[in-house]
C-alpha cells in the first residue's frame, strides 16, 4: 500500500505536469481540462515529419483526427470479473504544437495533445465500447537533426527523437527514435519516417515493450496552390518478446494498426498570396482507411500549419 507522503509527491508531480500543459495551451490560445489514459499500441498523431527548416522560423501546427467504425472490444469473463482488450482506440485526437527552426541542421517542437478515448476500465460490459470526454492527455517535445539537407540535394536524411509524457501517473511515457528519409523530384516527393517506440515506466506491472511505427507520404504538386499525397501510418505492437506482457496482452494478444489513404493540401500566403515567403498557411484534409481488423474503418485527418 502506498504511504501518504508518496501519494502527496505523486499528486504534486501530476499537478506540476498539468500546470505546465495548461500553460502551453494558454500560450497558443486553447484551454481544456481533464486527462485520459492510454494502453496498447503506441498510436500518435497522423503526421509526417520532414527535413525542411529555416533558422528563426516558428510554425504553429494543429494536427487532428476523427475515427469512425472503431473495432469492437474483445472481453472475457475470468472468475466472475471481466477483462477487456487493450487496443488503443480513440474517437478524436487533437495536437497543438509549436515548431522552432534552430539552425539549418536542427529544429525542435513542443506540444500538447487532447484525446477522446475508449474507457480504460468499464464498469460493465455494456460500457466496453463507450468513450470518455475530450481530455488533455499528454505533453511532448522533439528534436530533429538534419544530417543531409534536402536544400543541398534532391534527397535528405535526418534523425528524430521525441518524448511524450502522459498526465496520468499510471501510464507509460514514450520515447520515439528513428530516421527520416526525404526525396524530391520536380513535382514529386516522398518522405518516410521510421520509429522504434520505447515504453517507459507506468503502473505496475510495467510493460516496457518496444513498438515499431512508421509514417509515409508520397506526394505530387497539382499546381501552385494544391498538392495531393498518399499517406500511410502504422504501428507494430511489441517487437519480439520485448517488455512484460500484462494479463490483457496475454489474453487477447497484441494489436497492430495500419492506415492508408489520400490527403489534399492547400498551400498559400496568409494574405492569399502563395508567393508570400514571410508567412504561409498549409491546410490538409484527407481520409485514411484501416487495412486490418484492429484499426478503425475510417480516419478523417485534417491539419492547419502556419509559418511565421
Amino acid at each position: 500500500m502506498q504511504n501518504n507522503s508518496n501519494h502527496t509527491c505523486s499528486t504534486r508531480r501530476k499537478s506540476d505536469w498539468e500546470s505546465l500543459a495548461r500553460a502551453i495551451s494558454v500560450v497558443i490560445g486553447v484551454r481544456f481540462t481533464g486527462s485520459a489514459a492510454v494502453a496498447g499500441p503506441a498510436i500518435g498523431q497522423f503526421e509526417v515529419k520532414n527535413l525542411n527548416t529555416v533558422p528563426g522560423e516558428i510554425e504553429f501546427q494543429s494536427q487532428n483526427a476523427h475515427m469512425f467504425g472503431n473495432p469492437k472490444r474483445d472481453l472475457r469473463n475470468i472468475d466472475g470479473e471481466f477483462e477487456y482488450d487493450d487496443n488503443s482506440v480513440a474517437n478524436q485526437r487533437h495536437a497543438l504544437e509549436l515548431e522552432f527552426g534552430i539552425t539549418r541542421r536542427f529544429k525542435s517542437r513542443i506540444g500538447i495533445e487532447y484525446e477522446k478515448e475508449r474507457l480504460d476500465d468499464p464498469d460493465s460490459p455494456g460500457q466496453a465500447n463507450e468513450f470518455g470526454n475530450l481530455d488533455l492527455s499528454e505533453i511532448g517535445a522533439e528534436v530533429i537533426w538534419i544530417v543531409d539537407s534536402i536544400e543541398e540535394n534532391d534527397w535528405g536524411f535526418g534523425l528524430v527523437a521525441e518524448y511524450e509524457h502522459p498526465l496520468e501517473d499510471e501510464e507509460a511515457s514514450l520515447l520515439l527514435v528513428g530516421p527520416i528519409y526525404q526525396v524530391e523530384r520536380n513535382e514529386w516527393w516522398s518522405i518516410i519516417n521510421l520509429y522504434l517506440v520505447k515504453h517507459l515506466g507506468g503502473d505496475q506491472p510495467r510493460d516496457e515493450k518496444i513498438d515499431f511505427a512508421y509514417a509515409t507520404q508520397f506526394g505530387f504538386e497539382l499546381n501552385q496552390d494544391w498538392q495531393l499525397a498518399l499517406e500511410a501510418y502504422g504501428t507494430v505492437d511489441r517487437i519480439g518478446d520485448t517488455g512484460s506482457a500484462g494479463e490483457e496482452a496475454q489474453l487477447f494478444g497484441d494489436h497492430n494498426q495500419h492506415r492508408l489513404g489520400p490527403v489534399f493540401y492547400y498551400i498559400g500566403g496568409l494574405g492569399g498570396d502563395p508567393s508570400d515567403e514571410e508567412s504561409s498557411v498549409s491546410i490538409g484534409v484527407g481520409l485514411l482507411f484501416g487495412i486490418n481488423e484492429n484499426t478503425p474503418d475510417t480516419t478523417l485527418k485534417w491539419s492547419v500549419e502556419v509559418e511565421f
